[in-house]
């Protein structure tokens, strides 16, 4: 057991992770659970880092980890198979990557962090896509977002602005593109895809974060994603430029979801504060989605907001003030109980 920083989570005792929701009414306790909380708080304090920030020229650091994995597409290629989708040759790379997983976690956490591999294993597992399936989905996404808030949570990355900002546009962009690189090159399938109806067919979260960026200034519209090509200057331009990459046709025929917020929607805050309802309906609270996701450990599940505890919503509310939430502030409102995401 390593020395607990202020405000770190412990893993003593704790249940590994494990599927928790089989039934609707699991998907109410599971919206009542600290886990839940703890992911979505994480995520607004995410957004909140790269508040009218672009993306360096260079990105100065690439987890060793995610430049190991991306090397094994390299040494894995596809099966020279008839399938559309789903080259069965992900099934290899997934069982390196269930074998190695040990591996790779005791390099990333070092000796102060060991014993918290368990409890990341079963998040860096789901990360990536199904190996059964063969498909890639907002559900595997969302794990790899978990698997930073486990590791924020035990104090191995820091709850603080410039760490997090690095989260999103260095650590989030470089996984961005080895799950471009793993559907392009196994053919992977969309995950549970609402087809033209949905926002995107395999992700959800780099629309958050790339509106997030362009909250706050009023130079580059919304309307502007409809005249590509795009600088790739936020996660935002970034997604809707990869889905010209893999799709053709009309912008406002295979993809109109983001047409229609592209034409309707008047700023970016506007755009940014739908896309986390959006994503709070139609990711956190589709059983189909998130049955997948391993919970228990440092994602709590039998624990729960208190009742006398300032509700969640109005605790996001809060977050669109960066100062409302650092530290003594975010005391001062009255927000911080040990039960919560602990800064």
């Amino acid at each position: 057991m390593w020395l607990l920083q202020s405000g770190a989570r412990s893993v003593a005792l704790r249940p590994f992770p494990e599927l928790k929701i089989r039934t609707d009414q699991d998907m109410e306790v599971w919206k009542s659970t600290k886990g839940y909380a703890d992911y979505l708080l994480f995520l607004h304090r995410l957004n909140e880092a790269v508040v009218d920030y672009t993306l360096p020229p260079e990105i100065d650091r690439i987890l060793d980890l995610l430049d190991t994995l991306s090397t094994w597409v390299d040494e894995i290629p596809p099966l020279q198979t008839p399938q559309r989708f789903g080259n069965l040759a992900f099934r290899t790379w997934g069982a390196r990557l269930e074998e190695r997983s040990d591996e790779l976690l005791s390099k990333l956490l070092g000796e102060k962090f060991a014993s918290a591999s368990p409890y990341l294993k079963p998040y860096l597992l789901t990360s990536f896509g199904s190996f059964l399936r063969l498909d890639y989905g907002t559900g595997h996404e969302s794990s790899f977002a978990i698997f930073l808030l486990c590791l924020t949570l035990i104090r191995f990355l820091k709850p603080e602005p410039d760490e997090e900002r690095h989260l999103v546009l260095s650590v989030f962009v470089r996984y961005l593109q080895l799950c471009w690189k793993l559907q392009d090159v196994y053919k992977l399938e969309p995950a549970g895809s609402h087809g033209v109806w949905g926002l995107d067919d395999y992700s959800f979260l780099g629309y958050i974060f790339g509106s997030g960026q362009l909250r706050d200034q009023t130079d580059i519209t919304v309307a502007s994603v409809l005249t590509p090509p795009l600088p790739q200057s936020n996660l935002y331009f970034m997604s809707i430029m990869r889905i010209h990459q893999v799709k053709h046709g009309p912008f406002y025929e295979h993809s109109s979801q983001l047409h229609s917020i592209a034409v309707g929607v008047p700023n970016w805050g506007k755009v940014n504060n739908g896309l986390f309802k959006m994503y709070e309906a139609e990711v956190l609270g589709k059983r189909v989605v998130v049955q997948h996701l391993p919970l228990g450990g440092l994602m709590e599940w039998d624990a729960h907001w208190p009742k006398d505890s300032p509700s969640l919503k109005y605790m996001m509310e809060k977050y669109h003030d960066l100062t409302a939430y650092m530290g003594p502030a975010f005391q001062s409102i009255g927000c911080f109980t040990p039960t919560a995401y602990e800064y």
